[in-house]
């Protein structure tokens, strides 16, 4: 036999199970609505265009011998790459770029600007290949625009 409160118990229990369970749908309806949209791929870069961002420095080795070469890195806003380097296999496309200096006059032409906001002329661009890259691509030839 049933006892005397047995209806109110029930329809208390599940006003109950009713509350809990909508949070739940509110919470999965306002976490779709708050995904964020597929990244927009970044403009692309062409050789004379100007690449600018934070520059720092990294020491890598260079052969075996260890000899220790100087190497820059700048950090920059997403840029795509012309084809065939494409988008280095990314959605947006890189953003950190490996400046290689090819003399120690550019490695000291750099020196000045690590740490700090620089603006780089870029005429030669591809994607970071060898395993020993820490950058997603990589600038051999450049030049520091200098703002007058």
């Amino acid at each position: 036999m049933t006892k005397r409160r047995f209806g109110k118990r029930l329809a208390l229990g599940m006003m109950i199970a009713v509350t809990s369970a909508a949070p739940a749908s509110f919470a999965q309806q306002a976490w779709a609505q708050q995904a964020e949209p597929a990244p927009k791929p970044g403009k692309p870069i062409h050789a004379g265009d100007v690449l600018s961002g934070e520059l720092n420095a990294m020491r890598l080795r260079a052969d075996i011998k260890g000899k220790r070469v100087s190497t820059y890195q700048l950090t920059s806003e997403p840029r795509r790459l012309p084809p065939p380097n494409g988008l280095c296999g990314l959605e947006t496309g890189p953003e950190t770029f490996q400046i290689v200096t090819n003399s120690d006059a550019q490695a000291a032409q750099l020196r000045g600007f690590i740490g700090k906001e620089v603006s780089l002329k870029v005429d030669e661009v591809a994607c970071a290949q060898d395993a020993g890259q820490m950058s997603e691509a990589v600038v051999t030839k450049w030049s520091v625009v200098t703002k007058h």
